[in-house]
């Protein structure tokens, strides 16, 4: 306990001298009524603020111990106790304190008296519990109980309850109901593990090692999940319970679960990293936003200082202790998101069948808003909407296109496009598939449409120095922003060769891009601005670095020009049944790894697009091509948006 300070009282040495000088001046004796009482009381408040009371003098010997063990549990809070008054009888005299007593950043305040008698010339304290609190007795002790506050919801857009409290059923053993010993209990730990899919070996030595009165939990099921066949099953064992409680969940277990993130018990280094904050048994944010904003959705806990009966083993489970004090908890503030609960669903839904690691990205062009950020199965819990980092392919096209623009060309340009061209010794070709009359002499908005490779490579030399990077920056690629979740905007570093260059230019080399990355690309064409995405409204975006060069208006409509020619005559035209509004599109293929057993490398496939206010981005880590693997799942998506 630290220092405190605390009243000295000089009123009744004035009021005595005072008194002298009346009684001299009148001709009467001065009687001496002894030492004051008040340095005793000021000790007594001083020791009793510092939790020390080795320098007060008590009437027993045993005063000092019996304190110590009283004020126990509340050892660990700040306390400042002060002389209020100090009322003299002859002598006796009682004390009055006030106390402040900081109990987990609630303030305690009450007043309490001690007794103190006179003994010669000096004055002892009367121990007594009330000293503490007015209503304590002998025998009773003080217990503090942290009352858990509501953590606060993660909203959506519209304040969509995302997460919120659900409906769960905690599943265990109840050790105090198994009849029969260690060995019973272990016997209904591994049937209870075998009908709940837990490992039994692991559950039964959980068991094992816990007290003989503990509950402990085997696994937590959405009550959804739980059947009446099961709830019976569990019944049958023996000390098996399962208890109803509420927790924090998102809709579904995979719904934007990455990003999301868990809620937990928090561990011993969470604890301390905390600084006082959690306490070992309180629920965390473990991952994700509830990780990142835990301060925020965790509120305030409340405090529960009671008095507990000399045999207080004995209440039963409808019996209370005796509360002192009381501060209710404060909910967590709810964290509010631009995520659409209905898109983000049919998100999840659209890639629960892909096997690969998979995404899908939906942007609200005209606010940044993140409406949807799905990672599939395949992903195994990491956020591959938000941070993979994948060769982008084709879809970069769109970027290395406004390079182009600004390098002088026109959509109308005439561009070369070979079956194949080398540079430096390698040999770059278009996909296999690749219509042979768009072969020779065609336009840039052609060699976009059906995304010839060899005719974007054939512009290398037209490009000064940094000019593919000042392209991407001004579409969003590229460009570190603080969002306020995890989240990459790809790379396009300089080359550092011509082939790396010639790479670069068809999303392969070098170049990086996120699902995410890639969605902002196409709603900057669409919003005809740079947009910076936008999941935590409250969070004002920060960016490193430079500001990109603006998005012109002229460069925006060449550029949504290029993309529709994708729909109307190019690799996207099965989107096209979905206009009106016009729809925008850019299939990717781009190859990784290692060749397989036919010689060929393994292919991640892309498609990005938008529609009206949607911009969308889909990625399959490996898949047969842009149009045939990512492409179906962007043409399901919005339709279902509308």
């Amino acid at each position: 306990m630290t220092s405190r300070t605390h009243r000295r009282r000089a009123l009744p040495g004035l009021l005595c001298l005072i008194t002298a000088l009346a009684l001299l001046g009148s001709g009467c004796s001065l009687l001496d009524d002894g030492p004051d009482p008040a340095p005793t009381a000021d000790r007594l408040a001083e020791g009793l603020s510092k939790g020390d009371l080795s320098k007060v003098a008590f009437v027993s010997e045993k005063a000092e111990v019996a304190y110590a063990q009283l004020w126990k549990p509340l050892s660990s809070y700040d306390a400042k106790v002060t002389v209020e008054d100090v009322a003299r009888d002859g002598d006796d005299a009682t004390a009055t304190l006030g106390w402040t007593v900081d109990v987990a950043g609630h303030p305690w305040k009450h007043t309490t008296k001690a007794a103190l008698t006179r003994d010669g010339d000096a004055w002892h304290v009367t121990w007594k519990p009330s000293i503490v609190e007015e209503t304590l007795t002998p025998g009773e002790e003080l217990r503090v109980s942290r009352v858990n506050a509501e953590r606060g919801d993660v909203l959506g857009a519209g304040d969509a309850p995302i997460v919120t409290r659900r409906p769960v059923v905690r599943f265990g053993i109840d050790k105090e109901q198994v009849v029969g010993g260690p060995e019973a209990a272990a016997a209904s730990a591994r049937r209870l593990a075998a009908l709940l899919d837990v490992d039994p070996a692991g559950y039964a030595k959980e068991v094992a090692a816990a007290g003989p009165k503990a509950f402990v939990e085997a696994i937590v099921l959405r009550r959804s999940d739980v059947s009446s066949a099961l709830l019976g099953r569990v019944a049958a064992v023996p000390g098996a319970r399962g208890i109803s409680d509420h927790l924090p969940l998102a809709p579904t277990r995979d719904f934007a679960a990455a990003i999301l993130g868990t809620v937990g018990p928090a561990t011993a280094e969470l604890v301390k990293q905390s600084e006082g904050r959690l306490r070992a048994g309180d629920d965390t944010g473990l991952s994700g936003l509830q990780e990142r904003y835990d301060e925020q959705l965790f509120g305030k806990p409340g405090i529960k200082v009671s008095a507990l009966p000399a045999d207080h083993e004995a209440l039963t489970a409808t019996a209370e202790p005796r509360v002192l004090f009381a501060a209710d908890p404060v909910a967590g503030t709810p964290l509010r998101t631009t995520l659409d609960p209905a898109l983000q669903a049919k998100a999840q839904q659209l890639l629960a069948g892909i096997g690969p690691a998979s995404a899908l990205v939906a942007i609200k062009p005209s606010t940044g808003a993140v409406l949807a950020a799905a990672s599939g199965p395949g992903s195994h819990g990491q956020s591959t909407a938000t941070t993979g980092r994948y060769a982008p392919g084709s879809t970069f096209k769109v970027v290395s296109s406004l390079a182009l623009l600004r390098s002088g060309l026109a959509p109308t340009s005439p561009v070369t496009c070979p079956a194949a061209v080398v540079v430096d010794g390698k040999r770059f070709k278009n996909y296999s598939d690749y219509p042979a009359g768009k072969l020779g002499r065609i336009t840039l908005r052609d060699a976009v449409a059906n995304s010839c490779n060899t005719a974007f490579i054939g512009q290398r030399d037209q490009l000064r120095p940094g000019a593919l990077a000042a392209a991407a920056g001004s579409l969003g690629f590229g460009i570190d922003h603080g969002v306020g979740f995890p989240a990459y905007f790809g790379q396009a570093p300089a080359p550092a060769s011509k082939t790396e260059a010639a790479a670069d230019l068809i999303g392969q080399g070098k170049v990086l891009a996120s699902p995410l990355a890639m969605a902002t690309v196409a709603a900057s064409v669409a919003a005809g601005r740079t947009v910076v995405p936008s999941l935590v409204p409250a969070v004002e975006p920060t960016t490193e670095g430079a500001a990109p060069a603006p998005l012109t208006a002229k460069e925006a409509e060449q550029l949504r020009a290029l993309m529709h020619a994708v729909v109307q005559d190019g690799s996207g035209s099965f989107l096209a049944s979905l206009q009106p509004p016009q729809v925008l599109a850019k299939t990717g293929t781009a190859e990784y790894g290692t060749p397989g057993a036919g010689g060929s490398l393994p292919t991640h496939a892309w498609m990005i697009g938008a529609r009206g206010d949607l911009a969308v981005a889909v990625f399959v880590a490996t898949g047969q091509s842009g149009s045939r693997t990512a492409g179906p799942v962007l043409e399901s998506f919005l339709r279902f948006a509308g």
